[in-house]
């Protein structure tokens, strides 16, 4: 009977035994997962990605480790709403549905003034929640964390929704500020080096631009004297005025080709610092805000193109922005990027009073034109009572 339960007791042993081998085997499997995360963070500045990329890497690596729902990072910008917001948990259509980027109030505005975490069983029975757009999905259990830098609030980091039963624990706020912390050092970081790429862009290029404006002065002196030499010789000697003039149209030539190769230099630095798709994005974002009416973007990545096709569409972007802001009397302006069939598309709808086709001088079509064609695209603008929209398909 004593052996019995010495066996028994023995063997609960072992089983007691295993199971915290197994325990200390998840404990080991968990902090490799952490240790993984925030190492993918960090490397992502080594990888010189862009600030947005690095919040993402982030945001994605808090939310899977942390079993939430949603997870967000927003940095606030100057104008009460948020200068960066990125997100995981939500489709396209989602986003599309909620609108423009959340303003720096309820729960958000507190965590920015406050500089504290805020962990809650239900973030909708919480004071300082205000409301969410209609469209937005319903949020419970909440964990946010404030990102400082310093004692200043640079941002703040949310989960929601947690799978697991039971809600944030203790642990999960003490390893949301590790993600903090390290999401401080990263938009530090990354700030400073877009900055410094920056500023070391735009050195080179005013340098590239100098040199290429005293290219064109030259060609244009040229330009000049050789039409005067033409002029002179028309009356004497009209062979060797058709030889000046033949000489005229080359220089021209080389001056337009020089000419289009500044303005390539002097292009928007943001093309270089975001790329066209994100550029496009933040001036609709910022549009949005400064206009009652709803002006929004719809787009992703787009493919690497040649310099003067991104200006040229982005500046195509912002006239047709401009003319529907100004005249069309809308209450919602679309604009969209994407690829089709081998060739980009921008879409600028709203859904305004149209216009006539007699009254289109005032409206930059001509402009726009010129710029679709002169990366080889073509420019179509439509419109009727329902509102217009303007399209441009240019080669990848």
């Amino acid at each position: 009977m004593t052996k019995r339960r010495s066996s028994r007791r023995e063997s609960e042993e072992r089983a007691n035994e295993e199971r915290s081998g197994r325990d200390h085997e998840h404990d080991f499997e968990d902090r490799d997962a952490i240790l993984q995360a925030v190492s993918s963070a960090v490397l992502a500045v080594t990888r010189h990605l862009s600030v947005r990329e690095v919040l993402q890497v982030i945001v994605r690596s808090a939310q899977r480790l942390l079993d939430a729902r949603y997870a967000a990072l927003g940095v606030p910008d100057e104008d009460g709403s948020f200068a960066e917001f990125v997100a995981e948990g939500l489709t396209d259509k989602q986003w599309e549905a909620i609108g423009p980027l959340p303003r720096q109030h309820g729960m958000l505005g507190a965590m920015l003034l406050e500089g504290t975490p805020a962990r809650l069983p239900d973030l909708r029975k919480d004071p300082r929640f205000e409301w969410w757009p209609k469209a937005h999905p319903v949020m419970k259990d909440f964990l946010g964390v404030p990102i400082k830098d310093a004692d200043q609030v640079i941002g703040i980091i949310f989960l929601a929704n947690k799978r697991t039963p039971g809600g944030f624990t203790q642990e999960d706020e003490d390893l949301l500020t590790l993600f903090a912390a390290h999401a401080a050092i990263a938009l530090t970081n990354a700030r400073l080096y877009e900055s410094g790429r920056e500023l070391a862009m735009l050195e080179e290029r005013n340098r590239m631009a100098r040199d290429l404006h005293d290219a064109v002065t030259q060609k244009l002196f040229s330009l000049r004297l050789t039409a005067q030499a033409a002029q002179a010789l028309l009356t004497v000697d009209p062979a060797k005025a058709a030889v000046e003039l033949d000489r005229v149209q080359q220089l021209a030539g080389e001056a337009m080709a020089e000419l289009r190769a500044v303005i390539v230099e002097l292009r928007p630095a943001e093309l270089d610092r975001h790329g066209l798709s994100e550029t496009l994005r933040k001036h609709v974002r910022l549009l949005d805000r400064l206009h009652p009416l709803d002006v929004a973007f719809d787009g992703g990545p787009v493919p690497e193109l040649d310099s003067a096709v991104e200006v040229a569409v982005l500046r195509v972007a912002q006239e047709a922005l401009h003319n529907a802001l100004r005249h069309s009397a809308a209450t919602r302006v679309l604009v969209r990027l994407g690829v089709s069939g081998g060739r980009l598309r921008l879409e600028v709808r709203d859904d305004g009073t149209g216009f006539d086709e007699v009254d289109t001088r005032g409206l930059g079509l001509v402009s726009m034109r010129d710029r679709a064609e002169s990366v080889g695209g073509a420019l179509t603008v439509t419109s009727s009572a329902a509102g217009t929209t303007v399209l441009l398909e240019v080669g990848t």
